[in-house]
């Protein structure tokens, strides 16, 4: 087989693969909530934006072993929003593990639908702010298939009023409470 062939046939075999990887940590797991409901309230994007601490989720492939979870988002002067994931890896003290994106809002839904990307053009991630504390201390992520859920706080260990508050408004939302890990910072 000559050298040409042989280099075709990599590249082919390295196209597939990337994206099969990339898909293998997107494992998805169980339904938490089979019927997701709308949004409750309109988002100022400019309250929303800065630093969240993931104080709980639905495990999911791509945060698999991580504490110590933050997002940070950023208005960007052409409309979009910049993302910024970092997690430790496997403990509080773990490596640190950064993933960088950008987030459109959905037309016609008050700034609380975005289509996220980690992968360049392509928007496939669905994020819905479900329901927010009123002055942004806390949020409610999900989206539309319900098997995947972000309990966020702009404290990394809110008090128990709060933590309360949003475990309630989680499971009222119809979220299974027992599906979700809690997160350590």
């Amino acid at each position: 087989m000559s050298l040409k062939r042989h280099f075709l046939i990599f590249l082919v075999a390295a196209t597939f693969a990337v994206p099969l990887s990339a898909c293998a940590t997107l494992q998805r797991g169980p339904v938490g909530n089979p019927n997701v409901p709308q949004p409750a309230k309109a988002v100022d994007l400019t309250r929303y934006a800065g630093l969240w601490y993931e104080i709980g989720r639905y495990e999911n492939g791509f945060e698999l072993g991580c504490e110590g979870v933050m997002a940070e988002y950023a208005l960007r002067d052409d409309g979009l929003v910049n993302v910024l994931n970092t997690c430790r890896q496997s403990a509080v003290d773990g490596p640190l593990k950064t993933s960088q994106g950008k987030a459109k809002v959905v037309p016609g839904s008050d700034n609380a639908k975005l289509k996220v990307s980690f992968f360049g053009a392509f928007y496939l991630g669905d994020y819905w702010v479900l329901d927010r504390a009123d002055d942004y201390s806390w949020s409610i992520v999900g989206e539309p298939s319900g098997r995947y859920l972000w309990l966020l706080s702009r404290n990394p260990q809110p008090d128990d009023q709060a933590r309360v508050a949003i475990m309630e408004r989680t499971k009222a939302l119809g979220y299974d409470l027992s599906l979700i890990r809690q997160t350590r910072h």
